[in-house]
Order: structure tokens, then C-alpha cells, then sequence
């Protein structure tokens, strides 16, 4: 499939494994009738990268069949060796500033529809909604020239931050690296121009004050040039490009859903867990 369209990692619902995973795509600019909810299944975007290869076919889930959205679960878009975030890439002062960025685990990333978890001494919790860069091959020393030739697409990210936490810790690893603290999804849309999208919350039904991507003060070559004269990015990394929008604290019970014009909406439940029970 060439031209815009979209790529999913799904699980169907027929699967008798929670490992089982599959990609889909639709090149309906309809995103919620006709053929936009039905998919057609195809290998892989990411085959330089196990984590990410489709899993045995098997009869109704083999390359080129077509699969309607109710047969399937979104999981998140990709499964990252690195999830990275902006900081301070809130509006045009951040400019003033060299670009700096932050690492969030691998770990904390969830799919649509799943909860976010607030521990106890999480304190004031908020969601960022955010741009996000879908990284489709291995890259390193990228240039203002060549940055684009990295990008699978973009999807969209929920950047769900302690600020009690990041205020005692420096290097924001609680804060931001905390179970189920980063959502993505539904989908990864390619062929989208990013200069100028909106990006908004809503917070329990409430849509709060929307921002646009042209508000950020690191665009999306420049942070693929800044982040890769240091580290590799690999297929299936996920880069936050920051949030210039309004936000609103979560407490459990919330459902919190993130916009970003053209890709579409990340919704997610927010509920208290207690890791008095938790076993590995």
C-alpha cells in the first residue's frame, strides 16, 4: 500500500494468545465509516526489528485479508526499544534553551482503552498529549537533509507525568517512567504534514484549550537531528515532541482522551492500583 494511509498493531479477538500480534492498514481518508473500519492485513513496518514481526498467519489473518475493526484490538503502534520525550518544548521560548530530552521506559507504554495506573505518592498526575514520531528504520547522524527519510509516520502519545515526582527527581525517571505512563496509539498515520496540527485534551468529556504543533519550538527534523548525534534511534521508537496545550490533574475514574488533528483520538481510563498485591 503506498500514499497516505494508516498502520495498526492489533491482536485479534479470536486469539488464544496474549503474544499474538498482527499489522493492518487502511488508506480510507474516513477514519470512522465505509471502508475506513475495514482493514487488510500486511506484513510488517518494522522488519528490521523482532519485537515488532507480525505472528504465524493463520485463516482470516494472512497477508492481503481483509479484517473489520470489530474483529480486533489496538495495541499500542509499535513495540519501542526507546521511547524519548522533549523537554521544556512547550512554545517558541524553548528555543531559548539547547534542546534537551528525556528517556521514558520502554516499559510504561500501553495501548488504547488501557488504564492509566496512579499509584499511591503520585501526588498531582497530568496528561500531555503529543505529536509523536513513529521511527521506521535504524538511524544515527541524521541531517536537516535526510531527517524525514527516518520517519514510518506519527501517532499519538500521552506523555503522563508526576510533577510531584518531577520535582524531587532531577532526571524525571519516576515521574515520567512509571507503569502504564505512556499510552500510544490508536494508530500510526503516514504522509501527514505536522507543521501545523491541533492538539487538545479532553479531560472526562471536556474538551480544554487546544494548542497546534507550530506552537512547539523544536520541530520535528530538528529533535531527529539533536536526538540521533548521540544515541541510534531503531524501528518502532517512539519520540514525544511536547505539549503546548492545556492539561488538567488525573485522578482514578478519569477518562482522559488526546487529539492530534489528522491522526485522530487516544483514549484511555484512569484507575488507582495499590502494589500491595502485585506479583512478578
Amino acid at each position: 500500500m503506498t500514499g497516505a494511509h494508516r498502520l495498526a498493531r492489533v491482536r485479534p479477538l479470536s486469539s488464544a494468545s496474549p503474544a499474538e500480534q498482527f499489522f493492518v492498514a487502511n488508506g480510507d481518508a474516513d477514519f470512522l465509516g465505509g471502508t475506513g473500519t475495514v482493514w487488510t492485513v500486511v506484513d510488517t513496518p518494522f522488519p528490521d526489528s523482532p519485537a515488532n514481526a507480525c505472528s504465524a498467519p493463520r485463516k482470516g489473518w494472512e497477508t492481503g485479508d481483509s479484517v473489520p475493526r470489530e474483529t480486533f484490538q489496538f495495541l499500542a503502534p509499535s513495540v519501542p526499544a526507546n521511547v524519548l520525550g522533549m523537554a521544556h518544548n512547550t512554545g517558541q521560548a524553548g528555543r531559548g534553551l539547547p534542546p534537551q530530552a528525556f528517556h521514558k521506559a520502554a516499559t510504561s507504554v500501553v495501548g488504547p482503552g488501557d488504564a492509566i495506573e496512579l499509584p499511591a505518592g503520585a501526588g498531582h498526575v497530568d496528561p500531555e498529549a503529543e505529536l509523536t514520531i513513529v521511527v521506521g528504520r535504524k538511524a544515527r547522524g541524521l541531517t536537516p537533509g535526510n531527517a524525514r527519510s527516518a520517519v514510518l509516520g506519527f501517532t499519538i502519545g500521552n506523555d503522563v507525568t508526576s510533577r510531584d515526582l518531577q520535582k524531587s527527581d532531577e532526571l524525571w525517571i519516576s515521574a515520567k517512567s512509571q507503569d502504564t505512563f505512556t499510552p500510544a496509539g490508536p494508530w500510526i498515520v503516514t504522509g501527514l504534514d505536522d507543521a501545523d496540527l491541533a492538539v487538545s485534551i479532553v479531560h472526562n468529556g471536556i474538551e480544554l484549550k487546544a494548542a497546534s504543533t507550530a506552537n512547539l519550538g523544536w520541530k520535528v527534523d530538528e529533535i531527529l537531528v539533536y536526538l540521533t548525534s548521540f544515541m541510534t534511534l531503531h524501528p518502532g521508537d517512539l519520540v514525544l515532541t511536547g505539549f503546548p496545550a492545556e492539561s488538567a490533574p488525573l485522578v482514578p475514574g478519569d477518562t482522559v482522551s488526546c487529539r492530534v488533528q489528522g491522526i485522530g483520538e487516544l483514549t484511555n481510563p484512569v484507575k488507582a492500583v495499590s502494589w500491595e498485591n502485585f506479583s512478578a
